[in-house]
């Protein structure tokens, strides 16, 4: 009976190793895009860690603000290069913020934002689009914050604004699949 178990074991333990989740995945399922973003949680850590949480020195946020009409007219890579380009300032301002001395709540919060958006990153770089590849490029000039509520604030709008518009406008794809 126990060796039953230990290869029943084994064969599942093989089939999840070989199970990779790929960036389609995601294009395709609302519901673990919905899942993956994980800002409001982290807000709430936030606010049970510090409450606003002030920063002592600055950090950039990226750009949410999203015209509509000239969003649609942009490629999708050139949409994915602003994206991945706004994912790189906040990865950037986690990283500053990682270099201050923080109580443990923070530093264990600051993880979690790097690994939500390094996720983001990973599955935007691995994205299979037509076109010319398109440099990652901000539309706006960054403004700063010292709030951790604002910086989180922002990254949401990000995630539900021009990352889900982006995706959505790629779900042609998955019926092809």
């Amino acid at each position: 009976m126990a060796l039953r178990r230990i290869l029943l074991l084994c064969i599942v333990a093989s089939e999840v190793w070989d199970a990779e989740p790929k960036p389609i995945d995601f294009v395709c399922n609302r519901a673990a895009r919905r899942a993956m973003n994980t800002v409001a949680e982290m807000d709430s850590t936030l606010s049970d860690c510090y409450g606003s949480m002030t920063l002592s020195s600055p950090i950039q946020l990226p750009c949410t603000e999203l015209h509509v009409a000239s969003w649609e007219s942009k490629s999708h890579q050139e949409k994915r290069g602003e994206i991945v380009a706004s994912l790189k300032l906040l990865t950037e301002g986690v990283t500053a913020l990682k270099a201050s001395s923080l109580p443990k709540c923070g530093s264990l919060l600051l993880q979690r934002l790097e690994s939500n958006i390094h996720n983001y990153l990973l599955i935007l770089t691995h994205l299979q689009l037509s076109g010319p590849v398109v440099s990652p490029t901000l539309s706006c000039v960054p403004r700063s914050t010292n709030s951790m509520s604002t910086f989180l604030l922002k990254y949401n709008q990000l995630i539900l604004g021009k990352l889900e518009r982006f995706v959505v406008g790629l779900e042609d794809a998955c019926t092809s699949q």
